[in-house]
């Protein structure tokens, strides 16, 4: 794996940064699944079928290997780095719904559900706006968002004709066809507002930034 060029490699503080940030998300998800196998609900299923608690433990992985990577200055792979772009436009979804659209929702202590809707979100957004050491993102790869949150779609979907259980209330199949089919375009055009958005941050040039 290539080195960085200097004039495009993350500061070490930064890269430090990335790491503790995402081991402490990791933390406290893992503080939030104990708190529900404490009250009998082990269920891995139905903790990580909310979207949020998926996306912010793979979104904590990424962070943790390309903070890894920035210690030693080397490139981001293209797959990482289209998935770091494709972590980042879920949790600005994440914390609009949450703070914008459906405000409060959850069952998670208020602090938890802070770090992971509101500060997780606004930390890697600043981080990937401002760092140096990501590449442009190809626009070819944009639709890359969309296969990860149309399959928990459908699976949450089939859950809901099947058991019953759905991770947010507006996905309830009582609610009919039409309310569902809107609130799945609407998440859908919101996903890829927010791709549109991080994949044109990627090419913000008031940072250094290494080739594609």
């Amino acid at each position: 794996m290539k080195s960085l060029p200097a004039s495009a490699r993350a500061d070490p503080r930064r890269a430090l940064g990335r790491i503790v940030v995402g081991a402490a998300v990791l933390a406290v998800i893992s503080y939030a699944y104990a708190l529900r196998v404490a009250v009998g609900d082990a269920n891995p299923f139905d903790f990580f079928g909310y979207f949020t608690n998926q996306t912010s433990a793979l979104m904590a992985a990424v962070l943790i290997v390309v903070g890894l990577l920035a210690t030693n200055g080397r490139r981001i792979p293209p797959v990482l780095t289209v998935a770091w772009g494709v972590g980042v436009a879920c949790l600005i979804v994440v914390a609009v719904v949450y703070n914008g659209l459906v405000p409060g929702t959850g069952s998670a202590p208020p602090w938890v559900s802070i770090v992971l809707h509101t500060v997780f979100p606004a930390l890697v957004v600043v981080d990937f706006a401002t760092a140096p050491d990501r590449p442009e993102l190809p626009w070819t790869r944009l639709w890359w968002v969309l296969p990860g949150p149309l399959l928990w779609v459908a699976v949450v979907l089939l859950r809901g004709a099947t058991d019953g259980w759905v991770p947010y209330g507006f996905l309830l199949p009582e609610r009919g066809l039409t309310s569902l089919v809107l609130h799945v375009f609407g998440i859908l055009v919101l996903l890829l507002a927010a791709a549109t958005g991080v994949w044109s941050l990627s090419r913000a040039r008031w940072a250094p930034r290494p080739p594609s």
